[in-house]
């Protein structure tokens, strides 16, 4: 019942954090495998939400750095947007946004992995600077510094993507 309520939740998550599809599933898989395991240090009462949100945080930054994973190719995401694109679109404007979104996800992988998690949570996810701070564990504070941080980091990085590409 858990994986049927929040297994969309928690790889859009992993797929957000690892950018590949392939990963996202198998970071998927192994996130309800440890939730299983850390059901009974679950405090009822608690947002289960919020509990098995910070649970998958965790769990995604320990890999990353167990792993020291780069994300160079991009194949895999962009190979999954192009399928679930509506038939009868226009190909020229989802083959001009889907290199949008392959610049902006190449420059979310360029962030260290606290402040992607925290832009990540904020900006794509939506969450609030209150939610992405129970989440991660961070004073409020810190949440805003880091997505402020990252959004600077970010607009440096795809300018200079955009300027790389004008000397083309």
């Amino acid at each position: 019942m858990l994986v049927d309520l929040f297994s969309k939740k928690v790889f859009n998550l992993a797929y957000q954090f690892s950018g590949s599809y392939q990963e996202a599933q198998d970071l998927t898989q192994e996130i309800f495998v440890k939730l299983f395991g850390a059901l009974p240090k679950y405090e009822f009462g608690k947002n289960f939400s919020a509990w098995l949100t910070t649970l998958a945080k965790n769990h995604l930054i320990d890999e990353y750095r167990r792993t020291k994973w780069e994300k160079k190719n991009r194949d895999d995401f962009d190979e999954h947007l192009l399928s679930a694109a509506a038939p009868n679109g226009d190909p020229e404007k989802r083959l001009l946004q889907t290199e949008r979104q392959r610049i902006l996800w190449a420059g979310l992988n360029q962030l260290p992995p606290d402040i992607r998690l925290a832009v990540l949570l904020k900006e794509i996810q939506g969450k609030s600077y209150e939610e992405t701070a129970e989440i991660t564990g961070v004073p409020e504070g810190t949440v805003k510094s880091r997505v402020n941080r990252g959004r600077l980091q970010l607009a440096r990085i795809l300018q200079k993507s955009r300027g790389a590409a004008d000397d083309l």
